[in-house]
């Protein structure tokens, strides 16, 4: 009987172990699921996947209905459209204007000037010497053209180009000064009389700027007007830039 219980024994304990597990279990899952905090949490994950899946699926869609090449497009448009404006800038359409325009003869039309003095151009050897400034024993390339009428009278100088007054000043050899900047261009005006513009004035080609007068450094040429022109810093021969006369 012992040997029957003992050999027995084991089998009715074995149960007992395995019902205890999963007892055990089920009891972890009620405590667990008798929290309040379990079921809106576990709302909250749900809502979250379906939100991201839906955010997913949207851009999918969007990635696959806009047409290649949209952005450039666009981009292509926007630049096109502020062009004009970029155009519009103050500075920058006089600068356009004043490079489109040509020169003109610093005086009106119906006054009978000559160059009474060429420029000084090194590609033209044969005007050198006619070309020369002389003040006292100096002598020095002429910078410019000198204008001059026949009879000797002042005349009224006018600007050449369009631009702004870059300045003005009283030289003691050069007389009345006035500076015209026309984009890269400057237009110099020298040995004037009865000066009718100030410095940062806008002046437009053909306005009225002084009137042609006397200077101490080529005071042997009477009333008369010395044009230079610089392309940059450059100095440039006025006649090759002005109309045939």
């Amino acid at each position: 009987m012992n040997e029957q219980n003992k050999n027995t024994k084991p089998h009715e304990e074995a149960p007992k172990t395995v019902q205890g597990d999963s007892s055990a279990t089920s009891s972890s899952w009620k405590k667990a699921l008798s929290k309040r905090w379990v079921f809106p949490a576990a709302y909250l994950a749900a809502a979250a996947i379906i939100l991201t899946l839906v955010w997913v699926y949207q851009d999918a869609s969007q990635k696959t209905l806009k047409p290649q090449g949209e952005s450039s497009t666009v981009s292509e448009s926007v630049v096109g459209s502020e062009t004009p404006a970029a155009e519009g800038k103050d500075g920058e359409a006089v600068e356009v204007t004043a490079n489109a325009q040509s020169m003109i003869w610093p005086v009106a039309d119906d006054v009978a000037v000559s160059v009474v003095k060429p420029y000084f151009d090194e590609e033209s050897p044969e005007t050198h010497q006619e070309a020369m400034v002389q003040y006292n024993d100096t002598f020095s390339p002429n910078l410019g053209i000198d204008l001059a009428t026949a009879d000797d009278q002042a005349f009224e100088v006018r600007a050449a180009l369009s631009g702004k007054v870059t300045r003005v000043e009283n030289h003691p050899l050069n007389g009345n000064v006035v500076e015209v900047t026309s984009g890269d261009t400057r237009t110099v005006y020298q040995s004037l009389n009865e000066v009718k513009v100030s410095e940062g004035a806008e002046v437009k080609q053909g306005d009225a700027i002084a009137t042609a007068g006397r200077n101490e450094l080529e005071k042997d040429l009477g009333n008369h007007l010395h044009f230079e022109v610089y392309e940059g810093d450059k100095l440039v021969n006025p006649e090759k830039l002005l109309p045939q006369k």
